[in-house]
């Protein structure tokens, strides 16, 4: 909708590839390319915008996504936008240093009682 020459959705689930399909449809978009492999594994590929969420709820994936999104800026200049409410089993992760707050928003009290209590989420503009 904001003129991107080159769309690439990535989730490791297929029902949320499905789920990406029916957005398009439902905001009359011409479906995009959606990649149901780990990117993370894959040859990086240039990209001036990431946008990503609810990714930094796992060390591991943490450590993986940290790696990759240094490369993609430091190598591309890539600009990494990130969606993620802060969940406490990575909230000392070293990649919280280099997220700057964007936007903050009050989560929905249904969403708050599936998510332990959690109250808000933001976006943070990744750094490094």
């Amino acid at each position: 909708m904001s003129g991107a020459s080159r769309i690439l959705a990535n989730d490791i689930d297929p029902v949320a590839g499905m789920a990406i399909t029916l957005n398009c449809e439902l905001n009359h978009l011409s479906p995009f390319p959606i990649l149901t492999k780990n990117i993370l594994n894959l040859e990086q590929d240039q990209w001036d915008l990431v946008v990503l969420g609810d990714m930094l709820y796992d060390e591991a994936l943490a450590d993986s996504l940290h790696g990759w999104l240094k490369k993609c800026v430091h190598t591309f200049g890539t600009q990494v936008l990130i969606g993620d409410p802060g969940r406490s089993p990575c909230s000392g992760h070293s990649i919280w240093h280099e997220l700057h707050k964007v936007a903050e928003y009050s989560l929905p009290e249904a969403t708050r009682q599936q998510n332990n209590g959690l109250t808000t989420s933001a976006v943070w503009n990744f750094q490094p």
